[in-house]
């Protein structure tokens, strides 16, 4: 099973007919149907490893001023307590809460809304345990390498730039840092150089630009760890918003 990092940007790419919602709704055409799906998304940050257990998750509307069309939204997968297990047996450096109370924030309803509308493939969210460095969560995500062969979509969602202090809504012109960063990435996973991209932090004034805060860029790391010697990689949605990037990458 392939592994992808989707850039999510707004939450209203889940609702309006643009280029991002139709390049997922392919995306899900053109990948082999996976028996379940797990999802690293930037909006679940917890203290801690934790992974959602629920048999009926609910859909978390983790956002405010958006139109009611978007709060309407309701992703009604199932939720996959076998799953969950599955994980916490595979990550066993670590001790994984198993949530039965946490439903799906949009960093995952928004993407998978589009790619799978029937909401008929069981969905578990992994959370990013945020006091831990990019090369912590790259280890880890290795241990979840057996999903892949067990038919499991692992998904990434975030985004590479994403500085919402520096994003002008009325002017979507792309920043010259958020471009040379979003083309420094490319360039890095295009040649597999995964190990400058763990210390994001050295990475320079365009990094800190880029990623002020971790949330968003940790997802990447999960999908690059499980990319095998011989997986193709292939990007799309290769655009800059201002000072967000929505690149998304297609791991085997």
């Amino acid at each position: 099973m392939p592994v992808i990092f989707l850039g999510h940007g707004s939450p209203m790419n889940a609702i309006e007919d643009n280029d991002f919602r139709r390049s997922w709704q392919a995306l899900g055409k053109r990948l082999p149907r996976p028996k379940a799906i797990l999802c690293i998304s930037a909006h679940w940050e917890t203290r801690g490893v934790y992974v959602t257990a629920s048999e009926h998750p609910e859909t978390i509307h983790d956002f405010y001023g958006f139109p009611k069309a978007l709060f309407d939204v309701h992703y009604r997968a199932p939720g996959s307590p076998a799953l969950a297990h599955r994980v916490a047996e595979l990550l066993t450096g670590v001790r994984v809460h198993q949530d039965a109370g946490r439903g799906l924030d949009h960093g995952v309803w928004s993407v998978l809304g589009p790619m799978y509308p029937e909401a008929d493939i069981p969905v578990v969210q992994l959370s990013l345990s945020i006091l831990q460095p990019g090369a912590w969560h790259y280890d880890l995500a290795k241990a979840l390498a057996p999903l892949r062969e067990e038919g499991v979509l692992i998904v990434g969602s975030g985004n590479i730039v994403h500085n919402l202090r520096l994003f002008r809504f009325n002017d979507p012109k792309p920043l010259d840092w958020a471009v040379r960063f979003d083309e420094d990435i490319a360039e890095r996973i295009s040649q597999r150089h995964h190990e400058g991209l763990l210390g994001y932090e050295t990475l320079g004034p365009d990094a800190l630009l880029s990623i002020p805060t971790p949330e968003h860029y940790l997802p990447l790391l999960y999908v690059l760890a499980l990319q095998n010697d011989d997986d193709a990689v292939s990007f799309f949605n290769e655009q800059v918003l201002g000072s967000i990037a929505m690149r998304s990458v297609v791991i085997g």
